[in-house]
């Protein structure tokens, strides 16, 4: 359903703190950029700039951007004062982007360029949001970052060992000033919602209780074959570090629920509707009304209920849509008798959609995806399924399966979300992309519009290619796309109630168990984000429309998606302009 929220190592909210980082002092355009011979090598320098302000920040940061990095023993600074002065550089790159004249560049650093200037644009944005006031999230919050960092915690040599301890170390100081951004927040007028503060109070309360070794950072320790780190590291988890999250678990139950907003929508929050614009430009990087979202969601859901009908009627007999429903989700074919069974099969697809796409792609990436549950402090808490990117080619990605939902998942569903998170989507995208990206900075230049555009196309391309095995997963593929687009902008801006976003979301069939209820609670923390699947998804089938109208029997689909995933990951209007150009420069002889 997502990517995992570390594959944003840009966006600032996501960051966790404990000691203050030596912030880099580089106000100025930096003299390689200022006095190199042509744009190409300014622009690779501003991204080289780019990447060394963010490790300087953050160094966990480095694990996930695939650069090599000494610094092992520290959180980010996610004080208000750190903040601020990382916000001050972040705003003097952008104007020096904006210098870098665009004419200049050659072709894949237009791109580039797009990137920063929409990531920098839209991270500024943000800013309206106060989201380091109210980061008490279930589904991307501090303290869900901390697993995937354990993960790439090096701990080989004696100098590692010792940064690790220190790092870990410190985690009740990021918990204090996570906890001390909070009640800023609260006095401000800024929290995040009931609903979800108890879903983060589960989360923090199983990592509390968990016994050391079944910590999700334990991993750190069974890495390494020293004996007295291993005794050392696990008192550490053990005390200090369970003694922090009990810490946070307590202020969230005894001081922050009592003072959480009962309001869903974000427009509760002090600026919610400048949030929620600024929002929605971040995750869809168009400049599209929330009004305008709204309507072309309802036109794209009546035209996809329209196409559900017709296949209804030669498949099913009938043609009435809670009786398509109905008899789709209540099939004995369509059910899984356990969670190990949608796991096995889920894993089956993967196989079964790389091997059957292969033939619609010019290339294939060579980097492994392995699909396996998501951890088990996120169980059971509404956290979804996600894809976890690697920058390591040697090293797989992984789609991580919310398999602790199975007994309301269908066959056909786990269909789709296998192909949406791994071939020909996110993983086939992403892994080609990371194998021709310019240098580590394309890592930080993320937005939700152009991956969660071309998954969903996938979704639609799979079919094509004889992927789906019954007729349910046809069906289901048209029942939910572009109700987020309905329901997003409906919960934060158009007044809808819980019960009236549930059931909306359940007429789809897609989401009608207890997925519901957290689909709307992920909107909750999320806003805007759910409207780029199909934002993206609508303007890549333009594309291609476009493209077969122009080019006639010219067309190769093969060449047309060679030329989509050769961008990376760009706003929507540089993708755009880039597959019009390709239209337009494509010959196609007559006769």
């Amino acid at each position: 359903m997502r990517l995992t929220a570390v594959a944003a190592v840009a966006v600032l909210s996501a960051g966790c703190a404990a000691t203050a980082p030596p912030l880099v002092a580089r106000a100025e355009v930096p003299r390689a950029a200022a006095t190199a011979p042509d744009a190409d090598s300014a622009l690779g320098a501003l991204g080289d700039r780019m990447v060394a302000e963010q490790i300087a920040y953050d160094p966990t940061a480095a694990y996930f951007l695939g650069v090599p990095t000494a610094d092992h023993g520290r959180w980010a600074d996610r004080s208000p004062a750190a903040i601020a002065a990382f916000e001050a550089q972040r705003d003097a790159l952008l104007e020096a982007v904006r210098a870098v004249p665009v004419d200049r560049l050659s072709q894949a650093n237009r791109f580039l360029h797009a990137g920063m200037i929409e990531r920098l644009e839209a991270d500024q944005a943000l800013r309206i949001c106060r989201y380091d006031f109210w980061n008490v999230n279930h589904m991307s919050g501090w303290h869900l970052d901390l697993a995937d960092v354990a993960r790439e915690q090096p701990v080989a040599t004696a100098a590692e060992r010792s940064a690790a301890l220190a790092r870990w170390g410190a985690l009740p100081a990021l918990v204090a000033q996570e906890i001390a951004n909070a009640r800023s927040g609260l006095g401000r007028g800024y929290s995040a919602p009931k609903v979800v503060v108890r879903r983060v109070i589960k989360q923090v309360e199983a990592l509390a209780a968990a016994p050391a070794a079944k910590m999700p950072f334990y991993q750190i320790a069974e890495r390494s074959p020293d004996a007295a780190f291993k005794a050392e590291f696990e008192r550490l988890l053990d005390g200090p570090v369970r003694a922090a999250f009990r810490d946070y678990a307590r202020f969230l139950g005894a001081d922050y629920l009592p003072r959480a907003r009962e309001a869903i929508a974000i427009t509760a929050n002090p600026d919610g509707r400048a949030c929620y614009a600024a929002s929605l430009r971040n995750y869809t990087t168009l400049s599209r009304s929330p009004e305008a979202v709204f309507a072309l969601g309802q036109r794209t859901v009546a035209a996809n209920l329209e196409a559900v009908r017709g296949i209804a009627r030669q498949a099913l007999g009938t043609d009435d849509l809670p009786q398509i429903v109905k008899r789709v989700n209540e099939a004995a074919d369509n059910r899984f008798r356990s969670e190990e069974e949608l796991v096995a099969f889920s894993r089956e697809v993967v196989e079964r959609s790389r091997a059957g796409t292969a033939a619609l792609f010019a290339a294939m990436p060579a980097q492994a995806m392995e699909v396996e549950p998501i951890d088990a402090y996120r169980r059971n808490t509404g956290a979804s399924s996600y894809y976890q990117r690697q920058p390591d080619p040697k090293r797989p990605a992984f789609y991580r399966i919310a398999s602790d939902r199975w007994a309301s998942e269908t066959r056909g569903g786990a269909e789709i979300t296998a192909v949406h998170e791994g071939y020909p989507g996110h993983h086939m995208q992403i892994a080609l992309a990371n194998a021709s990206a310019p240098g580590p900075v394309a890592a930080l230049l993320f937005n939700s519009a152009y991956p969660e555009g071309w998954a969903r196309y996938s979704e639609a391309l799979a079919e094509e290619a004889g992927i789906y095995r019954t007729v349910y997963a046809r069906i289901t593929r048209r029942l939910w796309p572009a109700r987020g687009m309905v329901v997003d902008p409906g919960i934060h801006l158009m007044g809808w109630s819980r019960e009236q976003a549930v059931a909306f979301i359940r007429e789809s069939g897609r989401f009608a168990g207890p997925e519901a209820e957290d689909l709307v609670d992920r909107i909750v923390v999320w806003p805007g984000q759910l409207t780029a699947y199909d934002s993206g998804a609508l303007e890549i089938a333009a594309l291609r429309r476009q493209a077969e109208t122009a080019l006639g029997r010219c067309f190769d689909l093969k060449e047309f998606h060679a030329r989509l995933l050769e961008t990376g990951i760009v706003p929507l209007s540089a993708l755009r302009a880039h597959i019009e150009a390709w239209i337009a420069a494509r010959s196609c002889p007559a006769g």
